[in-house]
Formats: C-alpha cells, sequence, structure tokens
C-alpha cells in the first residue's frame, strides 16, 4: 500500500508540476549560473502561467546554449532573430533582450562581487530564526515582501529588467530565499533543514 503525502495544492496533479514541486521548489539553489537560469525564467514567465515556462524550460535551454552567460553576453541580431523564431520558447524580444542584458550584468557582478551572484543574491534572504507567519493555506503566501521589493529595486539599479517585486518573490520561492511550502505540506520540513 502506497503512504499519500500532504503537499502544497498549487501543482495540482500535473504530474510536471508535482515534480518540480516535491524536488525543487524551496530547495536552496547557491550555484550562480542556476540562479542567472531561474531569474531569466522568471522573467519570461511575466504575464504567464510558471507552467507554460516550466513545460518550455529544456527548449530555453537548448536555445540559449544551457543559459551559458559568457556565450548569451555575445548574442548577435542573427542569433536574436532565430530566438525569435523558436517555437518551443516564448517568443519576445524585449524578454530576449532582457536575458543578454542580464547576462553581460551577470558577467560584470561575477567580476566585482567578492561572493559572486550567489552570494549577492543570498545577501537578501532573511535569517532563517527570523520568525515568519506560518503558511497554512495557499491564500496565506504572498505575493510580494519588503524583501523582495528590496531586492527588485537593486536588480533594476544594476540594469535587469523583467524583475519586479512579485517575479522576484516567484523568483525567491523557487530558489529557497524563502520556504513557502504551507506547514502540512511534506516539504516544508525538509526545505526548512536545508535553509
Amino acid at each position: 500500500m502506497t503512504k499519500s503525502v500532504t503537499r502544497c495544492t498549487w501543482p495540482g496533479e500535473d504530474p510536471l508540476y508535482v515534480a518540480y514541486h516535491d524536488e525543487e521548489w524551496g530547495v536552496p539553489e547557491l550555484d550562480d549560473r542556476a540562479l542567472y537560469e531561474k531569474l531569466v525564467l522568471d522573467g519570461f514567465q511575466a504575464g504567464l502561467a510558471w507552467i507554460t515556462i516550466l513545460r518550455k524550460r529544456e527548449a530555453f535551454r537548448k536555445a540559449f546554449d544551457g543559459f551559458n552567460p559568457e556565450k548569451i553576453a555575445r548574442y548577435d541580431e542573427k542569433k536574436i532573430a532565430k530566438l525569435m523564431e523558436n517555437a518551443g520558447i516564448v517568443r519576445s524580444r524585449p524578454k530576449i533582450m532582457a536575458a543578454i542584458r542580464g547576462a553581460r550584468i551577470y558577467l560584470d557582478m561575477m567580476e566585482k562581487e567578492p561572493a559572486g551572484f550567489s552570494g549577492y543574491i543570498w545577501s537578501f534572504a532573511e535569517p532563517a530564526k527570523k520568525l515568519r507567519k506560518q503558511l497554512r493555506t495557499k491564500s496565506d503566501i504572498p505575493t510580494q515582501t519588503a524583501m523582495s521589493e528590496r531586492l527588485a529595486k537593486d536588480l533594476k539599479q544594476r540594469g535587469f529588467n523583467f524583475c519586479g517585486p512579485v517575479i522576484v518573490y516567484a523568483f525567491a520561492q523557487a530558489v529557497g530565499l524563502v520556504n513557502d511550502h504551507v506547514v502540512t505540506c511534506f516539504r516544508h520540513a525538509e526545505c526548512e533543514k536545508l535553509r
């Protein structure tokens, strides 16, 4: 007999969404390049559902050279035109341009930030000991916080686009800067230990 688990309700029954919830969402990400990839994908999500981006993630990875910032920073008009023809990704010129600009900013930050991009992102995380409201239902989960407002403002000042406080909060949830699994979800305690 299989033991049933209790999880957050937002992934529904979609196997891809359930796997994402169970294996990735809320797990602290420390890899510089992986954080850049997630920030870019969250930017592409603007105005769309995350499941849309999740279904296209492998096509994005292929189209954007594995989210290698060194390669993306050198994209020219020919490459941009090729991306605009790629039905496997979200074909938005402003979002593509934001990814390219973001790659250039990322590379600059990797040179100038002592702890790299990861250290920069994680410097905005609230201490794990700070008391947070216990999330019991989906309606308890905020869409933005003071932390996401500060990080979004700083990213924008550095030149990043498609990174408002709501997008940045979704990014923070995904990469474990916050643990927004509801307390009854089996991943809540696991992700809390990882933080």
